[in-house]
């Protein structure tokens, strides 16, 4: 079965450069993952909801704040393992990362004990340039980072 999620790349262009947000996950599977364990604020998308309305639902639930309002920049739908389709949005805006307030997940830990704890469902969130957000982003997304900066790099003089 496939798991279809929604989120919102933002973006911002700064004297070295174009920078991406991202989130890392929280709970204790995360905890000591750094590179490629990162990824654009997004999640699982309802039944009958329409992709763009859940990935700004998630963003909210992820980051504890308003999802910037602006144009979006449709990206193509990647495929990421374990049949995950993850559709995004990419929009220009600025947000300050130490404001997030995520929502948490109650998961069994550790694992087959029989124990629930919750955790904020992102630890922490942070700009990258493009660089390093490769190297930080899972696998799957990689293809998001390189579309948007080829759609930018289309519409400079």
């Amino acid at each position: 079965m496939t798991t279809v999620s929604a989120g919102l790349l933002l973006f911002r262009e700064r004297p070295g450069g174009l920078e991406v947000l991202l989130v890392h996950s929280g709970g204790p599977y995360w905890k000591n993952k750094d590179r490629g364990a990162w990824s654009i604020p997004k999640g699982e998308i309802a039944p009958d909801e329409d992709p763009a309305a859940a990935a700004t639902r998630e963003f909210a639930e992820e980051l504890g704040i308003s999802p910037p309002v602006g144009d979006r920049i449709r990206l193509t739908p990647r495929r990421q393992s374990g049949a995950k389709v993850v559709h995004a949005w990419a929009i220009r805006a600025d947000v300050d990362p130490s404001r997030i307030a995520s929502n948490t997940v109650s998961i069994e830990w550790p694992p087959r004990s029989g124990h629930r704890r919750s955790f904020p469902e992102v630890d922490r969130a942070a700009w990258f340039p493009l660089g390093a957000a490769r190297e930080k982003i899972v696998k799957g997304q990689v293809g998001f980072l390189d579309e948007l900066e080829g759609v930018l790099q289309k519409t400079r003089p």
